[in-house]
């Protein structure tokens, strides 16, 4: 209505010419009926928009004489609902072993169709009771938009559990995933239930209930007869919005709200525990603080002696840094105000070249600030970092300290005369917590000032809010273009912010106000907290003066938005409800792109208005607004009183948009893979007996199979080996044959860092049998016996990452704190006398091994494939030490002549140069010019930068930090395939395994050239594969188009050779001749591919077997029926998945073309299909399955991409009717596809001159 309202609207104006006074008021009441659709807040309308229920339901064994009941209550609770309406939705899950969904949230419209459906439930039967499992198919299949769910519209999501008994599988994971995702979860319960279970399901424990049996449901149905119409949440760091409601009768006493259930109270007020704190310091170690290192800790102390320490009241950390950082103690390690002074008494100074700032601050966030090393951010206990810093960074701290701002972290940076103040600035969570003193024995001088701010700690520095009556106000930011362009014009802009700023409430603490001035970079004149009166934001505007500069680059300065403005640390109060404005004047177009900036903006909630003039870009301009009817327009600046008005309105009602994480993947914990990972150094000599006895004794107690427990067994000492993987032997006795014969490797000191790395890139790996992508518990047990002599933080936190759960186990030589720092949690670094004492620490290690769940997050970051490719994003990163002096006019000439062959003018391909010795620095980033010339004229005035050593680690690790990013016009997220060129003359001085994987992570397709003197085995670590070292680079084509190309596909054919499909099998293979027969098949075209299954699974040709029809077509006519018992068609899914949507089978996908599984299957599955399912989903590929009568619907709907694509025929001779949807499904498809690195080929060349051709 509004929509065409406004419409109507444009048209009068365009018709009469007029000052568009119609929009006026359309517009304003738009902006009063305005809801917030992408804020992390919403007040409820006073006519909802409506619920979407899900019942799950115990269908197992146990509860068949009390379903009639449940199925009962499921009716009562639909017919309290507003379904014909269109308001509400429900869905019904029922659930033993495996869930089963009878029918989705969008099956039914109206609510006589769901009481049908509900009435002719029958109760499924089964045993075990999976809940883990079946909260973690609603998560991945139930809760989203292809199923109905309007989550991301913010509307409200509800779960109700009737479970009968205790679950058979793990729901702590799933269960918290629901709450991630915002869903307000009921669980019910009877006498046989387990009640603590009960409690982690729910949203909060007051909302687990009990009866005595399913028959006395009646009791508690009351309880969601209410429309709940207010919502309210609580925000963790690491976690969406969770809605809550309110049941029934509410009673609001002051400002907190509670509910009233029956006569179960809703103790919903969970706000921050201000009496408690987090507190890390941040000690430099560096030389350059030798002196004042004494009156560093004086301080630490005396600070200490003003909190109240205890393990449920303040807890303390002390970190050291100076090259790299190092935890002294956690904020576990220590409850006693006694034992941290005593402990802090006791420091040493660490010593070392200038401090690594950055590094150090992202060493608290990776170690310290974790809920393994004591830190309580997830129950909302206000975290604070006190850093002393007596010098500038040698690297850079704007990644590190804008992650810890994200994390809502209270930063004080504390500095001397020789600390660079505007550093300290950027480091602190707002500007006015960056304090200086002469010296440390100054600071005495700031600890009033400190102790003064941390003891009125409130809500403004944490991720919490509660639901008010009225909304608090909004944050204004006023973004404006200072370009060359605007210059006169900015006088107007200035008035604009004027006029709207003397409409807005602020000296009653109510709306807040920022403005940032913008051209190729971002300045904040103030932020949203630095005036706290109308009359200080109007002298300060009144005073802004016109920035100048070129080029206009808005996608920076948006994304410079989201990582600085809209922030705790800079007044933003998003987290606490507060609806939050932009307002862009803009007077031309960007010159660089602003999808993915924009698209994070709504992501944050943030609502856009874009107004331009008659220079700028309008579609650009509807890209960067809320929605296209944001995107305003006048002639010039002077025209804006004309659009000022549509600002004066409050927008009043809000709701939210989560944006999901990635999927949980269960776990599975009667199985586990293992890995031991020996020391065979010189200095384990005398022990390793003992340690292989020890691994022997550990084995024994395993339930080792291929299909059970998993061994692997690694020795390093400089470097690392496997004796064996975790899929070469499947019985005990094999393992422990093997482990006998091992022989004591010997070697220096050694290089646990680089062991760790090998085991994570050669180990725990699909290939290496590996289960982790199963949701198998992956455990590392470490047996060490002296301190690393390599870093060992990178790979430690890698492996944290990925859910690995490891045990370091030391003797007397090793470092305790190191021991720690390697575990995923500091207890579970365990400590013998010698090797000898092993048997003492068994026991404690089976235990937790037995009690382990490991959760493992898929990390994938998805992009939409288009038409045409979007370009590239070239960086060179170029050696610049002592040692290239002489080569590098030559490498200079190989830049520019590799950029003369890209197309920058036409906006497709960008370029950044990179320069590095000692530690990098850029040229110019991939945002900086934007032209073939200005590209050219840069790099032929590029000089020689020299030093030493090479640090090509840090290099590469700069890269990923601060090149390959979206501020520094980095176009990865939008899938633009990034390529990087290393020029190196030698080899590293510093580890670049951890870096160079990093990379790789990014999907970065990394290049590596040397010459002679360059280390062969380091650039191919390096290189994206060992191919990719050395060229001959005049005639290197770079064929790096790797956007989803739509008139290619790779399709596969699974078919269920199973002995229920015999007769239908001639059908089967007539229906994929007929396929085949509609594609165009050819190297460059379309591949095809056929698997055939039943217990196991076998391909009769890969994707790149064949290249043309006859061939594919002739082989299919001679496939014979494998044959065998019922279909394990899980086991089939995730042997397309490793062997056949491979590269080396001949997949495509990392060139972005789409993947089509097309599954033919006659019967239910023998074995689980969620999890390779779910992993295909992940990966982008577009599943059909296609079953008979035999087959199980439900089973179909969760192994294809979209329920919809579940299709469905009486027996296989019907296939013909369904191959037109097929086809014309196939057709269309766009599919989203990770960003992986793509694939080019090279010749070798040996020095860095290069002739032209």
């Amino acid at each position: 209505m509004i929509g065409h309202q406004l419409d109507h609207s444009k048209m009068c104006c365009t018709k009469f010419s007029a000052s568009c006074a119609c929009i006026d008021r359309v517009v304003m009441k738009k902006l009063r009926l305005l809801n917030m659709s992408q804020t992390l807040y919403f007040l409820a309308e006073k006519k909802p928009a409506g619920r979407d229920f899900v019942f799950l339901l115990d269908g197992s064994d146990a509860t068949r004489s009390g379903f009639p009941a449940m199925r009962d209550f499921v009716q009562s609770v639909v017919q309290t609902l507003s379904v014909d309406d269109s308001k509400d939705r429900v869905s019904v899950v029922q659930y033993s072993r495996e869930p089963a969904v009878q029918f989705y949230l969008n099956t039914y419209t109206t609510q006589g169709e769901i009481l049908d459906s509900v009435r002719g439930l029958r109760h499924k039967g089964g045993r075990p009771l999976n809940t883990g499992a079946a909260l973690q198919y609603l998560s991945d299949n139930v809760f989203t938009v292809s199923a109905g769910s309007r989550r991301l519209e913010g509307v409200p999501q509800v779960l109700i559990l009737l479970s009968g008994g205790r679950s058979a599988d793990n729901v702590d994971a799933q269960a918290a995933a629901l709450k991630q995702l915002g869903v307000l979860t009921f669980a019910i319960g009877t006498r046989n239930s387990d009640s603590k279970e009960l409690q982690k399901i729910a949203h909060s424990p007051t909302y687990a209930l009990s009866v005595s049996e399913f028959n006395d449901l009646p009791s508690v149905r009351h309880l969601l007869k209410s429309t709940p119409d207010i919502f309210f949440m609580e925000i963790t760091p690491e976690s969406p919005t969770i809605p809550e409601f309110k049941n029934l009768a509410r009673l609001m006493v002051s400002s907190q709200v509670y509910f009233k259930c029956s006569q179960l109270l809703f103790s919903c007020l969970f706000s921050v525990d201000t009496a408690k704190k987090d507190i890390v310091f941040l000690l430099d170690g560096s030389d350059g603080t030798r002196n004042g290192f004494p009156a560093m800790l004086d301080f630490v102390e005396r600070v200490v002696e003003k909190l109240n320490v205890g393990e449920n009241k303040d807890r303390v950390s002390v970190v050291q840094y100076s090259i790299d950082a190092e935890a002294h103690f956690y904020l576990n390690t220590y409850t006693t105000k006694d034992d941290i002074v005593g402990s802090v008494r006791g420091l040493r100074h660490r010593g070392g070249r200038a401090p690594n700032t950055g590094a150090a601050l992202q060493y608290v966030r990776d170690n310290v600030l974790t809920s393994s090393a004591g830190s309580r951010h997830l129950q909302g206990v206000p975290q604070i970092l006190i850093l002393l810093n007596g010098g500038r960074s040698s690297d850079n701290v704007d990644t590190p300290a804008s992650t810890l701002k994200q994390l809502g972290v209270l930063t004080f940076a504390i500095g001397t005369r020789g600390s660079d103040s505007a550093e300290l600035q950027r480091l602190s969570s707002d500007p006015s917590h960056a304090l200086s003193v002469s010296d440390f024995t100054d600071l005495p001088s700031v600890q009033e000032q400190l102790s003064s701010v941390m003891s009125r700690l409130n809500m403004s520095q944490t991720l919490y809010f509660l639901a008010e009556k009225k909304p608090a106000g909004r944050d204004f930011v006023f973004l404006l273009d200072g370009s060359d362009a605007t210059r006169s014009g900015f006088p107007a802009m200035r008035d604009f912010v004027q006029s709207v700023v003397q409409t807005l409430s602020v000296d009653d603490s109510k709306d807040r106000v920022s403005v940032v001035q913008y051209s190729r970079e971002p300045a904040v004149q103030f932020y949203l907290n630095t005036y706290t009166t109308q009359g200080e934001i109007l002298d300060s505007v009144r005073g802004l003066r016109h920035k100048g500069g070129r080029p206009l680059n808005t996608g920076a300065a948006l994304q410079y938005l989201s990582d600085n403005v809209f922030t705790v640390s800079a007044g933003s109060r998003r987290l606490e409800g507060v609806p939050q404005v932009l307002i862009l004047l803009s007077g031309g177009r960007s010159a660089d792109n602003v999808d993915a900036q924009a698209a994070a903006l709504k992501q944050l909630g943030v609502l856009t208005f874009a107004i331009g003039t008659r220079n700028s870009d309008s579609k650009e301009l509807q890209k960067i607004a809320h929605s296209p009817t944001y995107a305003l327009s006048v002639s010039e600046f002077n025209d804006l009183p004309s659009v000022r008005h549509l600002l004066k309105s409050t927008p009043d009602i809000f709701f939210m948009e989560i944006t999901p994480e990635s999927p949980t993947i269960p776990v599975d914990t009667a199985k586990k893979d293992i890995v031991f990972l020996l020391d065979g150094s010189d200095g384990t000599r005398n022990g390793f007996p003992a340690m292989l006895d020890f691994v022997e004794r550990v084995v024994e107690k395993l339930n080792v199979g291929e299909n059970k427990d998993r061994v692997s067994v690694v020795q390093y000492s400089i470097d690392a080996e496997a004796h064996f993987y975790l899929n070469t032997y499947t019985t005990k006795d094999d393992i422990v044959g093997s482990v006998r014969g091992l022989r004591h490797r010997g070697g220096r000191a050694p290089n646990t860092g680089a062991a760790l790395q090998y085991v994570r890139d050669n180990v725990l790996t699909s290939s290496a049998g590996s289960r982790h992508l199963q949701g198998v518990p992956q455990i590392l047990i470490l047996l060490n016996g002296g301190r690393s002599s390599d870093n060992v933080d990178t790979p430690a936190s890698t492996l944290k990452q990925l859910g690995v759960l490891t045990f370091a186990i030391g003797t007397r030589g090793s470092d305790s704190a190191e021991l720690q720092r390697l575990s995923s949690d500091p207890s579970h670094a365990l400590s013998v006398s010698d090797f000898t004492d092993l048997p003492s620490v068994q026991e404690q290690l089976s235990s937790v091994m037995s009690r382990v769940l490991v959760r493992s997050t898929p990390r994938t970051q998805t992009v939409t494939a288009e038409k045409k490719p979007a370009g590239r994003d070239f960086v060179f990163l170029l050696d610049g030490s002592d040692a290239t002096r002489s080569g590098f006019p030559a490498m200079r000439d190989f830049v520019q002549s590799v950029v003369q062959t890209l197309s920058v003018d036409d906006s497709k391909d960008r370029v950044s140069v990179v320069q590095y010795s000692r530690e990098p620095a850029v040229q110019f980033y991939l945002n900086t010019y934007t032209t073939q010339g200005e590209i050219l004229d840069s790099v032929r005035g590029l000089r020689h930068k020299g030093g030493r050593p090479l640090n090509t680690g840090a290099a590469l690790q700069y890269l990923s930090d601060n090149v390959f990013t979206v501020s520094a016009g980095s176009r990865r997220l939008e899938g633009v395939p990034q390529v990087l060129i290393l020029l190196s003359g030698g080899r590293s001085a510093d580890n670049v395994d951890a870096q160079a994987a990093a990379l790789k992570q990014l999907g970065v397709l990394t290049f590596a050239i040397g010459t002679r003197n360059s280390d062969s085995k380091e650039l191919q670590k390096i290189a994206h594969s060992p191919t990719y070292v050395y060229f001959k680079c005049s005639q290197l084509l770079f064929s790096c188009l790797f956007s989803v190309d739509t008139a290619k596909k790779d399709i596969v054919f699974l078919l269920d050779g199973s002995d229920g499909t015999r007769n239908g099998f001639p059908a089967m293979l007539d229906f994929v001749e007929r396929v085949v027969e509609k594609l165009n098949v050819g190297e460059n075209k379309d591949r095809v591919s056929v698997v055939q299954y039943s217990i196991d699974a076998e391909a009769h040709f890969y994707l790149n077997t064949y290249t043309t029809k006859d061939d594919i077509v002739g082989s299919v006519r001679g496939l014979r029926h494998r044959g065998g018992r019922a279909p394990n068609t899980g086991a089939a899914l995730q042997y397309v998945r490793d062997n056949v949507l491979t590269s080396s089978a001949g997949s495509r996908h990392l060139q972005g073309v789409p993947q089509i599984l097309i599954l033919l299957n006659g019967g239910r599955s023998s074995d689980n299909v969620d999890t390779p399912a779910s992993t295909l989903k992940q990966l982008g590929v577009l599943t059909f399955a296609i079953g008979t009568r035999g087959s199980d619907s439900a089973e179909l709907q969760r192994l294809s991409s979209d329920p919809s694509h579940a299709l469905s025929v009486s027996d296989f001779t019907d296939l013909p009717s369904v191959q037109e949807q097929l086809s014309s499904v196939m057709s269309r498809v766009l599919v989203r596809s990770t960003p992986r690195t793509p694939t080019v080929t090279g010749k070798k060349v040996t020095d860095f001159y290069i002739p032209k051709s």
